[in-house]
């Protein structure tokens, strides 16, 4: 341990925590006399890519440490918000809360590609550059993990790429309920990237207020089979962004408004262009915002690719982060702010 930082910060979204992060999470340790984790991708619905809760990835990680050690480290959830600049000063909000204005920031982290680039957005922290730990990849274990076989096996794959404490609780999670319903999930992530590849691909998406209430669609199938999320999908061929908006909206939720009556509604539009808001690969979509006003709320009926329609309350939304599909709640929030 050096005399030159206070406290040391570890971001990451550790699914699962493996040995590359526990050599950062050590070079951590021997920085400062406090470590902050910041566990990303938090507060969020579990899918295949995050199939742990950020409460489960502390206590994995606590799990490897012995006691004296686990007073050393703090634990601190931050959501996503496919947004860089509102998600660094998120980062920054977090850890301040954590130690004194005066306080030395180290953050530790090792520079692999273009994904971490953001360890150059936080002014007034000094980066200590860790050198990578071997050739290990979350994706790579996750998918050892939800494509094995045979339970030995897997375990002796796992065993080489992360921590025992890591390997006992990957174990003993796959007997959980959740996990045969991601592991289903991502068998459908992956036999769409070989249908389809993996993008660039561009979708349409509706958010239809009226009266104070959304138009929310229940999914039916996988990925995010049973989560809410805004009527949308695939634009076709030869459409512009607002007709498939309006097509999409109309198959998934049957409201039968005229395509005029549609159009003189729109308010506003926005591009979701973050290269992680999909599972399913490079995703680019186009959400319209179309407000009907304060009238009766029209009749809808769950198809095509929906097994449910409903008006939901905007007041309720606040409480129903953990239930949407990949950054529906996220669009959402940016049309109607229903989070600080």
């Amino acid at each position: 341990m050096t005399d030159n930082f206070d406290i040391a910060v570890l971001i990451g979204r550790f699914q699962p925590f493996h040995n590359g992060h526990a050599a950062l999470l050590a070079q951590a340790l021997a920085t400062a006399p406090r470590v902050v984790v910041v566990l990303g991708s938090a507060h969020a619905a579990r899918n295949a890519k995050n199939p742990f809760s950020w409460q489960e990835r502390a206590a994995m990680i606590a799990a490897t440490l012995d006691a004296a050690t686990q007073e050393r480290v703090s634990f601190v959830p931050l959501r996503d918000y496919y947004d860089d600049r509102r998600w660094g000063e998120a980062v920054m909000a977090a850890v301040a809360a954590q130690h004194a204005p005066a306080a030395r920031v180290a953050l530790v982290g090792f520079l692999k590609d273009a994904s971490s680039q953001y360890l150059q957005r936080f002014p007034g922290w000094t980066l200590v550059s860790a050198p990578q730990a071997g050739e290990i990849d979350a994706t790579a274990i996750r998918r050892i993990w939800f494509e094995g076989e045979d339970a030995a096996a897997t375990q002796a794959l796992l065993a080489g790429l992360v921590p025992p404490a890591i390997a006992h609780y990957l174990k003993g999670w796959s007997n959980l309920p959740a996990y045969a319903q991601l592991r289903g999930e991502h068998q459908a992530v992956e036999d769409s990237r070989r249908t389809w590849g993996s993008g660039p691909f561009i979708t349409v998406d509706a958010v239809v207020t009226a009266a104070d209430h959304v138009l929310l669609v229940e999914r039916g199938r996988a990925p995010g089979k049973g989560l809410w999320a805004l009527p949308g999908g695939f634009l076709d061929g030869r459409e512009r962004v607002l007709q498939g908006a309006i097509r999409e909206l109309r198959e998934e939720t049957g409201l039968a408004l005229l395509d005029s009556t549609l159009e003189g509604a729109l308010s506003d539009v926005a591009v979701f262009d973050h290269p992680d808001r999909s599972l399913r690969g490079r995703t680019i979509t186009h959400a319209h915002r179309f407000d009907l006003g304060p009238c009766r709320l029209p009749e809808v009926a769950g198809a095509d690719d929906a097994a449910l329609a409903r008006w939901v309350p905007i007041g309720e939304l606040s409480g129903m982060e953990g239930l949407f599909f990949e950054d529906h709640f996220n669009i959402l929030d940016h049309f109607l702010g229903i989070k600080a």
